[in-house]
């Protein structure tokens, strides 16, 4: 089994054309295949080197790894198709000298021009073969005289082409709505069907999985196998992945590249994870599972008709699951970049990545995503009594709980740090007793001073997080943090301003 993923360098990978790659590697991984990357960069005026770069780095970030194709060895390169046009060229001859194929030198205008009467009437706005009789002799002398010409198909008439889709059964075309199709324009450059088949035939491709929207141009291509005389490869057309609103996943709907989704802090495991499930399941009422296993139980045959709708908030709670799994110093390289942003971090020495590696989880614990730790862990970096007294109601509410704001004033500087939980509780014991008070009104005011947040972690978890990073050095690069004692006595002058 080979398969093959062509993304045309043009752009940021997109999310749908991501699950095509998906779904290649999934069947070469589960089947014991080769997977090839090819980079269809024939249109010269938008294909870059910067596109096809940070595609391969988005496969690579989703673990789409290739056995062959570009930055890689293989016995059927070059696997770019602006690397090809000498293949293309020379097997256009062969087509020329079987008669299957022939000269056009028909112009722009001569073919709007009979576009427009075919639609008029109602036809289909096909090419209507009038170059069709010219000899190879004659062509070849009008060439020669400075006349251009494109190269067609001569494609056979009233016929029907049926293929076998894996997805979608059996699929028909009558060539009568096809006509002539160009092979090679008039500067030397492939057409996108003449290219694709000899790229699949001599690449060895075994099966062709793609998005529906390719459905129309399969005929065609199977013409060309046929004009060659080549077997065509297995062929499977799935669903397009669409937004809630059922249109096509487009910028209107948010995110729509990997590189989005990978900047706002999704795991690649869990986007991976996600687009298998957008119109196949792995059965037996599982959905979250890795890579390898996905790969070991996927079937084209079970892949659904149906387009599958990208709902963000599936995908919230797939990546929240996996950064429930993630080690916590891999959480804390991923999200240096939000807090470097923030400024809250101007250089990852070991002491910082060790600190942020014990309170990252603690923040992404109750995020959707990476680029939100940021709000999570502000009570940590950016912490002011005065703007949170800005607030009347939170103002109001300290003024009525000055007991416990003095009381843990009082505690906090004449006490050790509480740098776990035993002494964090330890305190809020002497509290209630010295104040009398317990529950949400005695810990609600420790959490407006200490934190300087309404809401937020757990205060056996925060208090702690926020005692340790007072200790870490100045040259971590961390931002320094406060720690209780300085919090308590800056909200009881604040209040008292």
């Amino acid at each position: 089994m080979r398969v093959r993923f062509a993304p045309s360098p043009t752009g940021q990978l997109h999310v749908g054309n991501a699950r095509t790659a998906l779904f290649n590697w999934l069947l070469a991984r589960g089947g014991d295949g080769t997977f090839v990357l090819r980079i269809e960069d024939t249109d010269a005026e938008r294909s870059t080197p910067e596109s096809e770069q940070a595609i391969v780095e988005d496969l690579q970030w989703l673990g789409l790894t290739w056995d062959e194709g570009v930055e890689k060895s293989g016995d059927h390169g070059p696997y770019r198709q602006s690397e090809r046009t000498h293949i293309y060229r020379a097997h256009a001859v062969e087509l020329l000298s079987l008669k299957h194929a022939y000269h056009c030198f028909c112009l722009p205008e001569d073919l709007e021009r009979e576009r427009y009467h075919a639609l008029r009437e109602g036809l289909p706005p096909k090419y209507s073969g009038r170059c069709r009789e010219i000899s190879r002799e004659d062509a070849r002398k009008r060439i020669e005289g400075g006349e251009t010409a494109v190269i067609r198909l001569r494609v056979p008439e009233n016929r029907d082409v049926v293929f076998a889709d894996l997805v979608r059964g059996d699929v028909r075309f009558n060539t009568e709505v096809i006509g002539d199709f160009v092979l090679l324009r008039s500067d030397g450059s492939p057409a996108y069907n003449y290219a694709v088949v000899i790229d699949d035939a001599l690449m060895e491709i075994s099966h062709v999985i793609r998005g529906e929207d390719h459905i129309s141009n399969t005929p065609r291509q199977i013409l060309l196998y046929e004009a060659f005389g080549w077997r065509p490869p297995v062929f499977a057309h799935v669903s397009l992945v669409l937004g809630p609103d059922h249109g096509v996943l487009s910028k209107r709907h948010g995110a729509t590249s990997v590189k989005e989704f990978r900047e706002r802090g999704y795991l690649p495991e869990a986007l991976a994870n996600y687009l298998a499930l957008l119109g196949w399941s792995p059965g037996e009422d599982q959905e979250l599972l890795p890579l390898d296993e996905l790969a070991r139980r996927f079937r084209l045959e079970n892949v659904g008709h149906s387009a599958g709708v990208f709902d963000v908030d599936k995908l919230a709670w797939v990546n929240r699951h996996y950064l429930k799994l993630a080690a916590p110093e891999r959480l804390a390289q991923l999200s240096l970049s939000y807090l470097e942003r923030e400024g809250w971090l101007t250089g990852a020495s070991p002491e910082a990545l060790a600190y942020l590696a014990a309170v990252v989880p603690l923040g992404a614990a109750s995020v959707d995503r990476l680029e939100q730790i940021s709000a999570r862990l502000r009570f940590l970096f950016d912490y002011s009594a005065a703007r949170t007294l800005e607030d009347e109601g939170l103002r109001a509410e300290a003024l009525g709980a000055r007991p416990v704001i003095d009381a843990l004033a009082d505690d906090v500087s004449t006490n050790g740090p509480m740098v776990d939980r035993e002494t964090f509780r330890a305190m809020v014991g002497r509290l209630r007793e010295r104040t009398g008070l317990k529950g949400k009104a005695l810990l609600h005011p420790i959490r407006l001073v200490l934190t300087g947040e309404a809401e937020g972690l757990e205060l056996d978890l925060a208090v702690p997080a926020i005692e340790r990073g007072a200790l870490v050095g100045p040259s971590s690069g961390l931002r320094p943090i406060p720690g209780a004692a300085a919090r308590a006595t800056a909200f009881r002058a604040a209040l008292s301003a």
